[in-house]
Order: C-alpha cells, then sequence, then structure tokens
C-alpha cells in the first residue's frame, strides 16, 4: 500500500531534480521553436504539464488536455480531463497537437496515435517529445527507477514507422540532453561539455528527442491563391509594356 504513493510521485519529483530540470528546459526550448510557426486556429498539448508546449505558439484556441488532475494546476490554461485514447474532438478538428511524453505514459500509444491523426486536420502537424533508449539516460537503470510511471521508451525510427502507418510524414527529428543523469547542478554544469561535443560527434545518442511530422491525405493538394499569382504577372507585363513605348517613343525622337 505505502510503495504506490512513491512510485506515482517519483516522475514528478526527478523533475524538480536539476537533471529533470535541465530536460525540462531543454525540451521548452525545442517546442518553442517547433510550434512558433505553425498557423491555424485550434491547438491542444496531451498531456506533461510540467512543460507549456503552446506559448510561442499564435492560435486563438488552446487547451491542455490530461488523464489525471495536474497538481499544481497550470496558470491560465485550460485543463480538459480525457483519456489519451478517446479524445472529445471531432474528426479533422485540430491543427496541431503536442505530445511531451505522452506516448510513453499512454495506456496504449498505439490508440492515442491513432486519435491524433482521427482529429487533425489534413496537413495539420503533431509534435512529439520521447525519452530515447540508445542514450546514456536509456541504459541507466537509475533513469529507469526515477521513470517508474513511464512506459517502454520509443524510439525514434520504431515512432516514425507507427507514424508512417497513420500518412504522416516526419518533417524533422532534433536530440537533446546529452549529460548523464547526475545527482547535482554542480555537476551538471561540470560536463555541460558534453552537450556541444554530442551534437557534433553522436547526434542520435541524446537522452531525449522532438519529432514533427505532417498529417497526409492521398490525393489532396493544396492550391494558393490565385491572386497572389496575378500581381507579378501583372507587373511583368506593365514592365515590358512600357519598355516597348519607350523604344518607340525613342525611335520616333530619332
Amino acid at each position: 500500500m505505502s510503495s504506490t504513493p512513491l512510485k506515482n510521485d517519483s516522475l514528478p519529483d526527478w523533475l524538480a531534480s536539476p537533471a529533470g530540470q535541465y530536460l525540462c528546459a531543454w525540451e521548452q526550448r525545442y517546442l518553442d521553436c517547433a510550434v512558433a510557426d505553425v498557423f491555424g486556429f485550434h491547438a491542444l498539448q496531451l498531456g506533461f504539464p510540467a512543460l507549456d508546449a503552446l506559448q510561442a505558439n499564435r492560435m486563438p484556441h488552446q487547451w491542455l488536455a490530461c488523464d489525471a488532475q495536474p497538481e499544481p494546476s497550470p496558470v491560465g490554461r485550460e485543463v480538459l480531463m480525457t483519456n489519451y485514447e478517446a479524445l472529445p474532438f471531432p474528426d479533422a478538428s485540430l491543427d496541431l497537437l503536442v505530445l511531451p511524453h505522452t506516448l510513453e505514459l499512454s495506456f496504449d500509444p498505439h490508440a492515442t496515435l491513432r486519435e491524433v491523426g482521427r482529429v487533425l486536420v489534413p496537413e495539420g502537424r503533431v509534435v512529439i517529445c520521447g525519452f530515447n533508449p540508445n542514450s546514456l539516460w536509456g541504459v541507466s537503470k537509475s533513469c529507469k527507477r526515477n521513470f517508474s510511471e513511464v512506459g517502454d521508451f520509443i524510439g525514434q525510427r520504431r515512432l516514425r514507422d507507427w507514424l508512417q502507418l497513420l500518412s504522416f510524414e516526419v518533417e524533422s527529428t532534433s536530440f537533446g540532453c546529452y549529460r548523464p543523469d547526475v545527482k547535482t547542478q554542480r555537476w551538471l554544469q561540470r560536463l555541460d561539455w558534453m552537450d556541444q561535443a554530442g551534437v557534433r560527434w553522436w547526434p542520435i545518442l541524446g537522452a531525449v528527442y522532438g519529432m514533427v511530422a505532417v498529417k497526409r491525405v492521398q490525393g489532396m493538394r493544396l492550391i494558393s491563391s490565385a491572386w497572389k499569382k496575378a500581381v507579378p504577372r501583372a507587373a511583368v507585363v506593365a514592365t515590358t509594356a512600357s519598355s516597348t513605348a519607350n523604344n518607340s517613343a525613342s525611335k520616333g525622337m530619332e
């Protein structure tokens, strides 16, 4: 009976540690860049309230959905209580979904991804963060104890295969957090050189990864507005006509 609260509190406690703050800082920077230029009307962050994944996005309607009441509750963000495998949104109704470690915390990650594909509009985007099993953190027994409520780490290649089966096209993948899971801020600072070395020498071995994927619909083609192309054509014609008139005038004067 007494072991259950320890298990449930392990991840929040670890996120408050120096290593947890190190991970959250990298992921917050990554998510800010990944969602900043994604446009639309409706965006949803699915789980992991320790991060504000949509703070850099400018869509007018944003929600945070959780499968349990977050404590403390995020400030300035409406929280929806739902199951990740059954989202309360119509088909093709969301422009952006962000899943920070959601698949690892989901009861059924396959069903969660299928729901993402269902509620996303064509050409909508999903941004996913996950722990990398092929890293110092992925092979560390102490890390697995810290992440006791997290399921199996899902490698980025495995995730690519899942997304491809659901008609997603991966746009980009980034890796970060190359320092080991040390317990003190002092040692974390001493090892800061590993981040620069990791990006250069072993880029795919970061402790976490971020991935951006686009929902593709077969046979669908986006056509830009006709007036956008009409302006340069008119300008070219006007310039040509003007040049012809000037040449004729010059010949007449001669």
